[in-house]
């Protein structure tokens, strides 16, 4: 064995340990474990399997084929299980029932003949076996791609049913996550596709890129802090409404131009407390509540400063217009939005 096969086994190896470190810590160690991260821990650890008779396929010699097509029995489980965990992820208070089990018996079928395989019948060549391990391998491979798209749509689907606009951090965090995680499904899977098609590229090309999809997608569950969220964040509330109903007064009513305007005063036209107004605004506005109310002021300013109508009114008085009770807090705001101050802006 030289060295480039030994860097391969430490590479495709170190990624395989990384993701079975990472499914027994989401089993096993996680606080609060959910359905959720026992799936996605499941998931892991099946395709470690997978993966770990590949890199032993690759480098070994005389692999029983019991183990062999055990090993690609187990992608049979990773389709379901992906679909189960996007609907965790995106459901609230999600269940699985026992009729899902029903999406198992593809799996349990294979695994079970897998036992009956012997070696012999493949060192014969004969044309029968082959067309019958083709067949399954096809598909195998055909029913992963299949959940993959179901599990595509499912993450669309309720896209479309939420508001883009409206989003909070969390549910585009799980967006953003499921995305990865199906690119990154497309990838392991085009990988080992291409195995198979008169050896396009190097067996062990399919356990690396396992191994470099599952570091980034580690990397993101982090970043996206993924896994102390789950379906409950699309849970329907009023938040959204009264955003709307906030976004209402302010804008299409113009209450910014009012400069007595409060977040106590705003919350009372819609019956609610400072605090909570506070918190609407913060997390679909994405903004402070003096933000909120002077970017659409300074809108207005702008209008009014390079309209030649209003040439010899000055820019207090413009500023008072909008809603500003002061010069200097006119100023602040207006450089804040614009980097530059009213009087650049009407020269310019």
């Amino acid at each position: 064995m030289n060295f480039s096969d030994i860097l391969l086994i430490i590479i495709s190896s170190a990624g395989l340990l990384h993701g079975l470190l990472f499914a027994t810590y989401l089993c096993f160690f996680k606080k609060k474990r959910g359905i959720t991260n026992v799936l996605l821990g499941l998931i892991l650890y099946f395709m470690a399997f997978r993966i770990g008779k590949s890199v032993l396929l690759n480098f070994g010699s005389d692999l029983e084929p019991i183990f062999i097509f055990a090993g690609l029995a187990f992608l049979l489980l990773t389709g379901p299980l992906l679909r189960w965990y996007v609907l965790g992820m995106t459901r609230v208070n999600y269940k699985l029932s026992k009729h899902y089990l029903i999406e198992l018996m593809p799996f349990i079928l294979i695994f079970a003949l897998s036992f009956f395989i012997r070696k012999h019948w493949f060192d014969t060549q004969s044309k029968e076996v082959i067309l019958v391990f083709a067949s399954v391998l096809i598909f195998i491979y055909l029913h992963l791609a299949t959940y993959i798209f179901v599990s595509w749509r499912i993450v669309q689907s309720v896209k479309r049913a939420h508001n883009k606009n409206l989003l909070t951090k969390s549910q585009k965090a799980v967006f953003k996550w499921l995305n990865l995680l199906i690119i990154g499904f497309v990838f392991i899977w085009v990988s080992y596709c291409l195995n198979i098609i008169e050896d396009a590229v190097p067996y062990i090309f399919g356990p690396i890129m396992y191994s470099l999809v599952i570091y980034i997608l580690s990397y993101k569950a982090y970043q996206l802090k993924i896994l102390d969220i789950n379906g409950s964040v699309f849970k329907q509330n009023d938040d959204a409404l009264l955003f709307e109903k906030i976004t209402k007064l302010v804008i299409e009513d113009k209450q910014y131009l009012d400069s007595e305007i409060t977040l106590s005063s705003l919350g009372k036209h819609i019956g609610i407390g400072t605090q909570k107004t506070s918190e609407i605004i913060n997390q679909y506005a994405k903004k402070s509540f003096n933000d909120y109310i002077n970017y659409y002021r300074i809108q207005d300013a702008k209008l009014l400063l390079i309209d030649d109508a209003n040439k010899n009114f000055t820019i207090a008085s413009i500023a008072y217009d909008v809603g500003f009770s002061s010069l200097s807090s006119f100023n602040s705001a207006f450089k804040k939005f614009e980097k530059t101050t009213p009087s650049a802006f009407r020269k310019a």
